[in-house]
């Protein structure tokens, strides 16, 4: 079958799977994969049932459940499904099912996979259970068209990255259950992802001594301690808008305190405030400076108040991942044929966030993102109520993807 022929096979089928794509998406998004609190098990089983009725063979690797209780999760099991064509690279296709739980302000179900003016709402419905749908339906028309290929595909379907991707695609690694050459991972249909930020969670305790409300005296106000270390940290936000990153779509470092708690009641001085932050990293930056700069900073800001105690304790830290020369074949296969698809230019870029990829990148395998969505993340609504997909973004990505693997592996 010469290569017009094949392209046209690819694209023929694609289109006959419009509404059985759909379908699958929707089944995942009917399934709960909500992490916290991280019980992913139950949509792990829906997705091999659905994989394995399209006639994949699906391997299933449980992490031991100690593992994940320890990494902040009750149960994950990672699925892996390979399709060997002949002798080859391997190309991996990561997506992740574990999602952000919905929180309020929806104005549909956030599992119920609505469909309205062209787009299909519901949690995780972009991010990134999209590319479920995007990369089983991307080989699926590789196997039923019969194109001549070298190499072997392969889906990692991981349920943590929402809580870093240690038990998910870097536990693939380090047991050695994938070996792969190249990565795609869970990304948007108008850019190709080569760099983002790393992410450092930190958790500071300031101690002080309860007293009643009516004798403050004789207590240690840990709320009036932490006040000021506060401050000092929005002091340092400010300062950096001033650093940007060189790579397109990366922008500043930023830093958000997400959470905090402390105190036991109204009339009683605070003895003990808890408070965690979120600083992002740029990929020019040291992820271990930023660690200790931090650290140091709210120490130093705690240390004049007499009687209290700090303690930061790392709670997450995500190395940013940098763009390299290696990525290019995917770079330019995927943007060739999203370019065509999609109908504007679709270039390599950064953003601001960080993913999965990372952790394929540091075990030195080249990894773009690519998939499906809109151009940035707000458009999806992602992490956000009424997340959505517009879902010609969705048929036009899985196209993107089986065309852009027939030229990679092509013989």
């Amino acid at each position: 079958m010469t290569g017009s022929l094949v392209e046209q096979a690819i694209r023929s089928y694609l289109e006959s799977k419009r509404e059985a794509r759909e379908r699958f998406l929707a089944q995942l998004v009917a399934v709960p994969s909500d992490n916290p609190p991280g019980d992913c098990r139950p949509h792990a089983a829906r997705a091999l049932m659905l994989l394995a009725a399209l006639g994949f063979t699906v391997e299933e690797h449980p992490v031991p459940d100690e593992i994940a209780r320890a990494h902040g999760m009750i149960g994950v099991v990672n699925l892996v499904v390979r399709e060997r064509f002949a002798d080859g690279p391997t190309i991996a296709l990561n997506a992740h099912g574990d999602v952000v739980p919905p929180g309020l302000g929806w104005t549909t179900d956030p599992y119920g996979a609505e469909i309205r003016d062209g787009f299909m709402y519901g949690r995780g419905v972009a991010v990134s259970k999209s590319d479920f749908a995007t990369y089983a339906y991307a080989l699926l028309a590789l196997k039923a068209t019969g194109a001549p290929l070298r190499g072997t595909i392969e889906l990692h379907f991981t349920y943590d990255e929402e809580t870093g991707g240690t038990i998910g695609p870097r536990w693939l690694l380090e047991q050695g259950i994938s070996k792969p050459d190249y990565v795609v991972s869970a990304g948007f249909s108008y850019g190709i992802i080569t760099a983002h930020n790393g992410c450092l969670h930190l958790e500071a305790e300031i101690l002080g001594r309860s007293a009643h409300a009516a004798r403050p005296e004789s207590g240690v106000d840990a709320l009036e301690a932490a006040t000021s270390v506060l401050a000092r940290l929005y002091e340092i936000r400010r300062t950096y808008r001033n650093r940007v990153s060189a790579i397109e779509g990366i922008g500043s470092p930023s830093l958000t305190i997400g959470l905090i708690s402390g105190g036991t009641n109204t009339n009683v001085v605070p003895d003990r405030v808890v408070f965690r932050l979120d600083r992002r990293i740029i990929p020019e930056e040291d992820a271990g400076q930023a660690e200790a700069t931090l650290t140091a900073a709210i120490q130093s800001a705690a240390a004049p108040w007499p009687g209290i105690t700090c303690t930061v304790r790392r709670v997450l830290l995500a190395e940013p991942f940098i763009p390299t020369a290696a990525q290019q074949p995917l770079v330019a296969a995927i943007s060739r044929r999203a370019s065509e698809i999609m109908g504007e230019p679709v270039v390599a870029h950064g953003v601001p966030l960080y993913t999965d990829a990372r952790l394929y990148a540091a075990a030195g395998i080249p990894t773009v993102l690519y998939g499906a969505g809109p151009h940035t993340l707000l458009e999806a609504n992602g992490h956000r109520a009424d997340e959505r997909l517009l879902l010609a973004d969705l048929h036009r990505a899985t196209e993107v993807m089986a065309l852009a693997l027939c030229d990679l592996l092509s013989v």
